[in-house]
């Protein structure tokens, strides 16, 4: 894609601290270093979100998360922990409509904070199972 940053940053159009690449994917630095550390992993073929994602793609890209992850997590020994995110579709707060996953690091004392809400008193029996219905109902296998 011309237009997409990732894509020129994978092409060498425009900079990028890379830490890994492979035929499959690209790593680099957020320019945002929520943590230190904080780096992004995007597959080299331009897709959008993971619904774009085929099941080859999905086991290449995927399958090099550890890899990467271990190398984030033992480039400092104060990372206790690593958050992986992958943020789908402008209401996920996906902000470059390049697929990419995110590897935190994170800290005893960093800022870093994300929320899960419980609405778990919101929901009976009868609203799991229909919830439960209108997921599985889709598998088309």
């Amino acid at each position: 894609m011309t237009d997409c940053i990732f894509c020129k940053i994978i092409n060498g159009e425009i900079p990028s601290y890379k830490i890994y690449e492979d035929d499959v994917v690209y790593a680099f630095l957020d320019i945002s270093q929520a943590t230190p550390g904080h780096t992004l992993v995007v597959p080299k073929k331009h897709v959008k979100d993971i619904f774009e994602y085929d099941e080859d793609l999905a086991a290449a890209v995927f399958a090099r998360i550890p890899k990467i992850a271990r190398a984030v997590k033992a480039s400092n020994s104060e990372i206790i922990g690593m958050n992986i995110l992958n943020n789908n579709g402008k209401a996920a707060y996906q902000s470059v409509f390049h697929s990419h996953i995110h590897l935190l690091p994170r800290y005893a004392d960093d800022k870093f904070s994300m929320t899960f809400i419980n609405n778990e008193e919101d929901y009976d029996e009868a609203k799991y199972k229909a919830v439960q219905d209108a997921i599985r109902s889709q598998f088309k296998d």
